[in-house]
């Protein structure tokens, strides 16, 4: 499975133990973050991961800022993407399986390392369950279509 990556400047260690992680758990991560520490643009990087996952380039993304919320809202607004900002792995977990979320977000001022990991690792071993959930998605992606043809 190939993981998207992206970051702003307040993430890039998160992002680079992410990386290792993820790495040593056997899945490709491409990076279409930032490597440095200088004041950048969330919403570049939430772009780029949710354009790479509604292409198919990779399968699903991480996001990471310093709250989770602003990149994650700047991948929601590309067609087909559904960023969720969770700070524990309940709720990760969750996401996958009722909401079929494709990007998972997270704040490096708002969590620490290891909890990031464990969000992850939920996230990635959960699985959609369809199903009742099905008739919610689809309401979803109506929105989407409804906005796109405004």
């Amino acid at each position: 499975m190939k993981i998207g990556i992206g970051n702003d400047h307040s993430a890039v260690e998160m992002k680079n133990q992410i990386r290792k992680h993820l790495e040593s758990k056997g899945y490709e991560v491409v990076n279409y973050g930032t490597d440095s520490t200088e004041s950048s643009n969330y919403p570049v990087y939430g772009e780029a991961v949710a354009n790479a996952v509604v292409s198919g380039e990779v399968d699903l993304g991480v996001l990471i800022c310093g709250t989770g919320v602003g990149i994650s809202l700047a991948a929601n607004k590309v067609n087909g993407i559904r960023a969720c900002v969770c700070s524990e792995p309940y709720s990760a977990r969750l996401s996958r399986e009722h909401n079929n979320s494709n990007i998972i977000a997270f704040g490096a001022r708002v969590i620490g390392i290891e909890m990031a990991k464990m969000i992850v690792d939920e996230w990635l071993s959960a699985e959609y369950q369809g199903g009742r959930h099905q008739a919610r998605v689809d309401m979803i992606t109506e929105i989407e279509n409804r906005q796109k043809n405004k």
